[in-house]
């Protein structure tokens, strides 16, 4: 490998490249810290010739390439190996604000960019880039990319698939698919993008996008209210859509648990205490005093047990804290089973009682701790108990996975809606994804990397 390495330095400069451990480290072990890699080197591009010129070099000497974002990621999909063979690939240093266009209302940037850089760009044009994750000022477009990320707004605008219009992707071949359109009309053939999306870099390494951008809206109403149970909660969903349409921007559902877990790390953001928590926030290009009245016109005739309308940026934004702070909030609390599951909404209810019967029965006193996305029937489904004296959590995951898996399956949903598969879910999804359609998957694979180089070990 020496004789690699040395030709890699002579491709993006000795000081692009790390071998050192205490280097390495940082992009080593994922989120959750609970894989850690160890990899030939780290190398960090800065340029998308480079990287295509990377991706020959590995291709040539048969070195495995592992993509990474903001190694924010959490299945493992951006971590390494134990085998010292594979080469991480950072884009940190891609992070070019290549162009926007406000009379087009598109964002073409470099796939290094933070997410919170493309906010900002988008914010200083005037513009509105609506992806709105809790990790946005650590995690990158590329990575939003690869695992199709969604967030709090995906009721409104839709996950990265719907808001992207291009991609510059290089392929496991060096060979660079440059469709950076800002057209959002094309039928000249397939639509490619589609295939790097959500592929989280087995089929080739996203180096930049075309993004949608919107207008900024000049009105917010936003509300955090307690109802008796997710029954509930996804009946004010349906009656929200109905009076306010496409102004209901998020909404999100908050367990008991989940408070109580938010309530030990952070007691000052959490005051409430009701069965299910709703946050609910409407947008528009209006008047925010109206759109402010006309929600509290609607909850005025709704049975509540507890709640509060923000009435200006300062409570909108603690509202919203305390929604961000609970995967962190969780990570505090100590190890869970995690489930990044999503259901029609309209099964939301089914899942959440008859999942929690079935988990009772086999493991009683079991903790779960559950909250999400309910608008687009996308809910984080986390165990942190099953049973005492239960050294290792772990010990129950392929039992407990089991449970809820077969529960979601059965009510038409998905394992995994917006965090991606990667190494934690690879068996799984061969047990309950079509099997016609990750034979297709596969083939596109082979298709485009018969070596098998980008990002090994994954599901695909």
């Amino acid at each position: 490998m020496h004789t690699f390495l040395q030709q890699l330095a002579g491709l993006i400069g000795p000081a692009h490249i790390l071998t050192e451990p205490a280097d390495t480290a940082p992009y080593t072990l994922d989120w959750r810290r609970r894989y850690q890699g160890a990899p030939l080197a780290v190398a960090l591009p800065g340029s998308t010739a480079e990287v295509a010129e990377l991706v020959k070099l590995c291709r040539a000497h048969q070195v495995a390439i592992v993509p990474q974002g903001g190694n924010t990621s959490t299945c493992g999909a951006a971590t390494p190996d134990g085998s010292g063979r594979q080469l991480i690939v950072a884009l940190r240093r891609l992070r070019q604000i290549r162009q926007i266009d406000t009379d087009n209302d598109t964002l073409t940037l470099d796939a290094g960019a933070t997410l919170q850089e493309a906010q900002q760009a988008a914010e200083a044009a005037g513009r509105l880039f609506p992806l709105s994750l809790a990790s946005q000022g650590s995690c990158q477009i590329g990575g939003n990319l690869s695992t199709n990320a969604g967030g709090v707004a995906v009721l409104r605008y839709g996950t990265m698939r719907e808001l992207t219009l291009g991609l510059e992707v290089v392929l496991p071949d060096g060979r660079i698919l440059s469709q950076l359109s800002g057209l959002r009309k094309d039928t000249t053939g397939l639509d490619l993008k589609q295939l790097f999306i959500g592929a989280e870099g087995q089929l080739g390494l996203i180096t930049a996008a075309t993004l949608k951008l919107f207008p900024q809206p000049a009105a917010h109403a936003t509300a955090m209210v307690g109802v008796d149970g997710i029954e509930t909660a996804i009946a004010w969903l349906n009656a929200l859509r109905a009076r306010f349409g496409d102004r209901l921007t998020a909404f999100e559902v908050i367990d008991r648990n989940c408070q109580q877990v938010l309530l030990r790390h952070h007691p000052k953001l959490m005051p409430f205490s009701a069965p299910w928590l709703v946050l609910i926030e409407l947008s528009d290009g209006g008047d925010a005093a109206l759109l402010n009245d006309s929600l509290v016109e609607w909850l005025s005739r709704r049975d509540m047990s507890d709640g509060v309308v923000a009435q200006n940026e300062t409570e909108r934004r603690k509202l919203w804290r305390l929604r961000e702070e609970i995967s962190e909030s969780q990570r505090l609390d100590g190890p869970s089973i995690k489930h990044d599951i999503a259901v029609p909404t309209s099964a939301l209810p089914a899942l959440v009682n008859d999942c929690a019967a079935a988990l009772e029965a086999d493991f009683p006193g079991i903790r779960i701790v559950a909250f999400g996305h309910a608008g687009d029937g996308n809910l984080h489904y986390n165990v942190s108990y099953t049973r005492p004296g239960n050294v290792d959590l772990f010990d129950d995951e392929a039992a407990v996975n089991a449970i809820v898996y077969d529960h979601v399956y059965r009510l038409g949903g998905t394992l995994a809606a917006e965090h991606g598969v990667g190494q934690l879910k690879k068996d799984w999804l061969a047990r309950y994804k079509d099997p016609v359609a990750l034979a297709l998957m596969r083939q596109l694979k082979q298709a485009l990397d018969p070596d098998g180089l980008m990002n090994p070990g994954k599901w695909l």
